[in-house]
C-alpha cells in the first residue's frame, strides 16, 4: 500500500516536517509493509523556509536577531535560485517574531516587536538577493510590521 502524509504543524508543537515524520513512523510501525510518503505542507508560519529551500535546493543561513521581546535569538532565512537566475530569499515571521518565542507570560501586543523580520530582510537584502517572499503566519506580534519597518530605516512620528 502507497501513502501520501500531508500534514501542516501544530502550533508550538511540531512544524510539518517534524509532524510527517512522526506520523510517517506510527504507520510504518502498524503498516511495515507500506510505502510512505512525506509531503509536508506549509501555510506561511513555521517551518515555511524549510519547506521551500528543501524543494528548491536552496541554502540555509543561520543569523541571530531581535526577538518578539526584545532579546537576541537565533533565527535564520534562506535562498535559493530561480531557473532564470534570480536569487530568491525566503524569511518567515515565525522565525523572528513568532508565537512560540513569546513565553505566555510576555505576550502583550503593545510590547512585542518584529523588529527581527527586518533584520531578515535587511540580511537577505545584503546577500544581494532579487525577490523576497516573506511568510506571515504563526505570528506572536501586532505591530502591524511597525518593528520591522524601523530595523529597516523607517523613522515613525507622533507629531
Amino acid at each position: 500500500m502507497r501513502i501520501l502524509v500531508v500534514p501542516s504543524g501544530f502550533k508550538e508543537s511540531l512544524g510539518a516536517k517534524e509532524a510527517a515524520d512522526v506520523m510517517k513512523e506510527g504507520i510504518l510501525k502498524v503498516m511495515p509493509l507500506a510505502t510512505v510518503e512525506t509531503l509536508p505542507m506549509v501555510d506561511g508560519g513555521e517551518g515555511f523556509t524549510e519547506a521551500i529551500i528543501n524543494i528548491t535546493g536552496g541554502k540555509m543561513y543561520n543569523v541571530q536577531v531581535t526577538g518578539p521581546v526584545g532579546d537576541e535569538i537565533q533565527s535564520y532565512f534562506g535562498i535559493f535560485e530561480t531557473r532564470n537566475g534570480e536569487r530568491t530569499a525566503v524569511i518567515e515571521m515565525a522565525a523572528a517574531a513568532g508565537l512560540r518565542l513569546v513565553p505566555r507570560d510576555l505576550r502583550d501586543p503593545r510590547k512585542t516587536t518584529t523588529h527581527g523580520v527586518g533584520q531578515l530582510i535587511e540580511l537577505a537584502l545584503n546577500k544581494g538577493v532579487d525577490r523576497i517572499l516573506i511568510g506571515c503566519g504563526d505570528s506572536g506580534t501586532s505591530d502591524g510590521g511597525a518593528g520591522m519597518a524601523e530595523a529597516l530605516g523607517v523613522k515613525f512620528l507622533n507629531e
